[in-house]
């Protein structure tokens, strides 16, 4: 029963362990479904499962319908115009690198082309040799999109669970970083082969630095000039976005004045600068993947899938976070999969996430999918029709577009003070994700950072909070005693509390924690007290020990003897539960002993163990587990488990937890159930005229939680 007083709550009811509030309200057994249940149920076909699939597969049906039209279509214009000129720098390089690729994934693909080109000396003519560079990265590019198929198909995207927060926001930090170097050849017009390899930046850094002399100036100042331009364009859409009817198209315009400017200064002629150039115009036949290729790349074509979906989910993820949608990992892989598939197979390059091309988006005011559809179709336009148009512009004006806007990404920075402040770990997964994704390389820096954060969870839980409780404000709340004054805790009752899952890496922990709780360990005492009783049956037997009605007296000189020779014989005995029956009166442990013979004092009679933060107990930390109890009960000292949630008994019983010395008894509903029983049960020890109200044909304590229990009296409050 509920009683709302005021803003206070009255709850009486009686006072429950696990096994009678189960008995009392009937609990039914039902079936829990198992890893095969849940594999059959995923199998099975339903008119609804089609139609998620169907929105899965194609998820414009689903948004479409939804568009906003008059709001949002001129900001996806814009933007999808500006994200589609963007592009074109990238376009251009795969166009006219001859196989030198710079791109952060390209970058993959630059391996494994020179792990198979350089070779072969039979390819001399330069043609030849780039037709089966583009081969190479075809093939590969259609490798990585059947495995991104095939881990979308079976549901592999719940690998993204394991990618933080923290950990994406300094992965995509660190990616930007190599964005930022990676233009720096373009911006200083400078000749600096790739390094994709582990301290990979720093050799590029070296090359950059090595080669400064010869920069072109003309190039340099362009640069600078289109940065400060975005920068304070963009500045300026921030602080007006809610005055603008959409964001200025700063990318846009610079574009065009750039490519009028070159062309009508020639700058190419006159400041020898470096221009786009003539791109090659239509598309390429489309061609089967070459088979011994795709033999030679599996490990390329691996990695690729992997760090292409994983720098595209990280880079989406910061965006879905800071615009709240949702995002489908399974659904990213299919896509990607597809779309490399189809690519691969007209001699395209594997495709992934651009940071600035996204930053330009975002920037710009794109709402949705029809801003990168228009982006795709300018790209169309350029490698169709009017790429002519571009052959005038400054490759350091694309670089300089490019790195302003990244600077939402290097503004992450921000977030390393903010982590140290809020939690030191994330702060740490941050930082340890950028030095290594900077300096090992995307992907080996991808796997390095999420080995470190699973190494985290496993510390964490490996040393979980262990902290003694006490009753506050003489209620049912029972908080960390160091935090709080007003406090009371039952004489004679520990109250310990575990706040993570115990298992096999940290039941050590716990049992040291435990006992360090209590003051004392129990098999220390089980075992001292085994040796007692051994003392005392050696001394009864030789009549130097009398039974009195005040106890036991020694009746001569007591001479030492070392614990040694008293575990020469029967040491598995100490291990034992102590055994009074052949003795003519039971020992008071508490009490004076016998000269010449001591044990550790025990000043608790009953711990109560507050598991409801235990999410899971494995079958290693269940049997040592079960021995730590067994140590404290054989000491006469009650064990209670509180709070356990639903299925931990079922568990237990299952892997045969219980015995004649633990019970099902020992778990309560909650703390306050546990410790309520333990002080009713000292009050009827001690004054057996103490009566229980009737309820149906059980005895059960009526407990009331606004005043559950009276710290002077040691008493329950009884109803």
């Amino acid at each position: 029963m509920v009683e709302p007083v005021g803003n206070h709550y009255i709850v009486a009811r009686p006072v429950y362990s696990e096994n009678s509030f189960d008995e009392e309200h009937e609990k039914l057994h039902r079936y829990h479904k198992n890893f095969w249940d849940n594999l059959k149920l995923y199998f099975r076909c339903s008119r609804q499962k089609v139609k998620k699939i169907a929105l899965g597969l194609f998820p414009i049906v689903s948004w479409l319908p939804a568009y906003r039209f008059r709001e949002w279509i001129l900001s996806d214009i814009i933007s999808g115009i500006n994200t589609g000129l963007v592009s074109v720098l990238w376009l251009v390089r795969v166009l006219r690198s001859s196989g030198t690729l710079t791109a952060l994934i390209a970058d993959e693909l630059a391996v494994c082309l020179s792990g198979l080109i350089t070779g072969n000396g039979t390819s001399t003519n330069m043609s030849i040799i780039n037709e089966e560079r583009v081969m190479v990265a075809a093939s590969v590019t259609f490798l990585s999109g059947i495995f991104q198929l095939l881990l979308g198909i079976l549901q592999f995207g719940f690998i993204v669970i394991y990618l933080s927060h923290s950990l994406i926001s300094g992965f995509t930090t660190a990616a930007a970083i190599h964005v930022v170097v990676s233009q720096l050849k373009f911006m200083l017009q400078l000749s600096v082969p790739g390094f994709n390899k582990p301290f990979g930046i720093i050799y590029t850094l070296e090359s950059v630095f090595s080669q400064i002399t010869d920069t072109n100036i003309a190039d340099l100042i362009t640069s600078l000039l289109v940065l400060l331009i975005v920068f304070a364009v963009k500045e300026l859409n921030d602080r007006y976005k809610a005055k603008l009817p959409t964001p200025i198209p700063i990318e846009l315009i610079v574009t065009v004045l750039a490519a009028l400017i070159s062309y009508f200064v020639n700058f190419e002629e006159r400041f020898n600068v470096a221009v786009v150039g003539k791109l090659e115009e239509g598309f390429q036949a489309p061609v089967a993947p070459d088979v011994g290729i795709l033999q030679k790349c599996i490990g390329d074509g691996i990695s690729i899938a992997i760090v292409g979906f994983a720098v595209a989910f990280s880079v989406a993820k910061v965006y879905s976070i800071k615009h709240d949608y949702p995002i489908d990992g399974n659904q990213e892989l299919i896509a990607f999969g597809l779309g490399n598939i189809v690519g691969g197979s007209f001699k395209g390059f594997a495709s992934s996430t651009a940071l600035s091309r996204s930053g330009v988006q975002e920037s710009t005011g794109g709402k949705t999918q029809i801003a990168g559809i228009i982006s795709a179709f300018i790209v169309l336009i350029v490698i169709l029709a009017i790429g002519f148009l571009l052959a005038p512009l400054q490759k350091s004006v694309l670089a300089a577009l490019a790195l302003g806007n990244l600077k939402g990404m290097l503004m992450q920075f921000k977030e390393v003070g903010v982590l140290w402040r809020k939690d030191k770990y994330d702060c740490v997964i941050w930082v340890v994700t950028f030095l290594a994704a900077v300096f090992l390389g995307l992907d080996i820096g991808l796997a390095t950072a999420v080995a470190f954060e699973l190494l985290t969870v496993v510390i964490r839980s490996q040393i979980p909070s262990c902290t003694v409780l006490a009753n506050v404000g003489r209620s049912n709340i029972y908080r960390n005693r160091k935090d709080y004054t007003d406090i009371y805790e039952p004489e004679g009752v520990k109250i310990f509390r575990c706040s993570s899952p115990i298992f096999f890496a940290n039941i050590e922990f716990f049992k040291e924690k435990l006992i360090t709780a209590v003051g004392f360990n129990p098999l220390r005492v089980l075992r001292k007290r085994n040796k007692a009783l051994r003392k005392i049956r050696k001394m009864l037997k030789k009549g130097e020990l009398q039974v009195t009605p005040k106890g036991l007296i020694c009746m001569a000189n007591q001479t030492h003897e070392s614990d040694e020779e008293l575990d020469n014989n029967r040491i598995e005995e100490l291990d034992q539960p102590t055994n009074m029956t052949d003795l003519p009166i039971r020992i008071n442990w508490g009490s004076d002993l016998p000269p010449g013979i001591t044990v550790p004092q025990v000043n608790i009679h009953s711990i109560v163990l507050d598991f409801s933060a235990v999410s899971f107990l494995d079958f290693s930390a269940m049997r040592v587990l079960q021995k730590t109890l067994k140590e404290f009960i054989r000491i006469d000292i009650d064990i209670y488990i509180a709070g356990a949630h639903e299925g931990f008994l079922e568990k237990l019983e299952r892997c045969a937890f219980f015995d004649e010395e633990i019970k099902p008894s020992m778990f309560f509903l909650s703390i306050h159930d546990a410790v309520l029983h333990i002080l009713l049960k000292k009050d009827i020890a001690s004054s057996p005229k103490l009566k229980l109200t009737e309820k149906g044909t059980n005895k059960d304590c009526i407990i009331n939680t606004s005043n559950g229990l009276r710290s002077r009296e040691n008493r329950v409050s009884l109803q």
